[in-house]
């Protein structure tokens, strides 16, 4: 299969799900994904953030050695925030390597703190954030006010996660992609 060429043909879950399924759990196709991923033109990028979150969603396994030139990515400038909102949702369920945390929390306060960010990045944010802070007890203040400060201006999706955040660091419990 050439990985670029069927990314191009469709955006649509089927496409998705079939692509996702040819690269299973092998390394090698989901390496030639991220590299489509981080290097590809606009379209190749947005496209392939789908079926990287896919793929890392049944193989978690699969995207670590990817994490911290995704998260580079996520701060290139022009970096459309499909890729952002991709990355983050990935975040959310697999283990944040220590060195990848203090800039990964810096991103998801500034999106936070963005009024230009879309609400699913800063929502996703709020997710990733309040993980990093369930073993980084020194930002649960800061994220609990601004948490505070999105509720009175955020939609049901800001309220949800909202609250998975503050439930998140109260008790514990860390998110981890459904097998199935």
């Amino acid at each position: 299969m050439n990985l670029e060429v069927e990314i191009l043909k469709e955006h649509s879950k089927r496409q998705t799900t079939r692509i996702s399924r040819w690269i299973g759990a092998d390394k090698r196709k989901f390496k030639k994904l991220v590299e489509l991923f981080l290097n590809g033109e606009y379209r190749v990028t947005q496209r392939s953030a789908w079926i990287i979150s896919v793929c890392a969603e049944k193989h978690p396994g699969l995207i670590r050695p990817h994490l911290k030139s995704m998260v580079a990515r996520m701060q290139e400038p022009g970096t459309h925030d499909a890729v952002r909102r991709s990355v983050l949702r990935i975040l959310k369920f697999v283990d944040i390597p220590r060195d990848l945390k203090g800039t990964i929390a810096t991103l998801c306060f500034g999106y936070l703190e963005s009024a230009t960010k879309p609400i699913a990045v800063k929502a996703f944010s709020m997710v990733v954030l309040a993980k990093i802070a369930r073993v980084e007890p020194d930002l649960q203040r800061e994220l609990r006010l601004v948490i505070g400060q999105q509720l009175p201006f955020g939609g049901p999706a800001i309220k949800s996660s909202a609250g998975q955040a503050l439930k998140l660091i109260d008790s514990g419990r860390i998110p981890r992609f459904r097998r199935g």
